[in-house]
C-alpha cells in the first residue's frame, strides 16, 4: 500500500520570494536605476531571475517538487529545447 506524504508549504513565504525577484527584475530592468552597467550582464540577471521565479511557481505551485523524478524530466525538456534554440540563433544575430 502506497504512502502518501503531505507536505504543508509555506505559499505566503513563496508569494514574497516572487514579490522580491519581480521588484529585482524591475529595478535591473529600468533604464536609469542606479549605476549603468553593461546590456549582457542586465540581460543575464533578468534572465536569472526570471528563471528562478518560473522555478519557484513549478515546483511549489504546480507540486513538481513533490513529485517522482520522472515527472520533473518532462517538466525540464521545453526548458532545454528553448535553451538549444536560442543558443543556435544566437549566431544569426
Amino acid at each position: 500500500m502506497a504512502h502518501s506524504h503531505s507536505q504543508h508549504v509555506n505559499y505566503m513565504a513563496i508569494f514574497w520570494w516572487l514579490l522580491l525577484l519581480t521588484i529585482l527584475e524591475i529595478a535591473a530592468g529600468y533604464p536609469s536605476a542606479g549605476p549603468s552597467y553593461p546590456h549582457l550582464l542586465k540581460g543575464f540577471l533578468l534572465v536569472v531571475m526570471a528563471v528562478t521565479k518560473a522555478a519557484l511557481v513549478a515546483m511549489y505551485f504546480m507540486h513538481l517538487r513533490f513529485e517522482k523524478v520522472a515527472l520533473g524530466y518532462i517538466a525540464m525538456i521545453p526548458l532545454i529545447l528553448c535553451v538549444f534554440v536560442v543558443l543556435m540563433t544566437l549566431p544569426d544575430f
